[in-house]
């Protein structure tokens, strides 16, 4: 599936009842909570004697990327020209993947 497919199924489910500025509010506060109950996933394995719940983390996951596509839905992006935008961004600052130099030493 393409970024700008999942995109548009994804936003089928968008509650159409909020205006621009809610939809905005709505998904960055959705990408704060279903990251937090990914790192939660995550805490339980590293501190807590879980085992890894992949198939939860990969539901989370897909949250974030509703979440996500949604953000991009209210600032009238296209989810590929964000995903285009970041990569573009990371060739900037590390032309040769990562190196810990680069890291310590970029401009932004």
């Amino acid at each position: 599936m393409h970024a700008n497919d999942y995109q548009a199924l994804a936003m089928r489910t968008l509650n159409p009842k909020l205006d621009t500025s809610e939809v905005l509010v709505n998904a960055v506060m959705g990408l704060c909570g279903e990251s937090g109950e990914a790192i939660d996933i995550v805490k339980k394995h590293l501190f807590q004697g879980h085992e890894l719940d992949r198939n939860a983390l990969a539901a989370e996951l897909g949250d974030i990327a509703w979440y996500l596509a949604e953000a991009a839905t209210a600032l009238d992006l296209s989810l590929d020209d964000v995903l285009a935008a970041n990569i573009r961004k990371l060739e900037s600052r590390y032309p040769k993947g990562f190196s810990e130099e680069h890291s310590i030493h970029r401009e932004a």
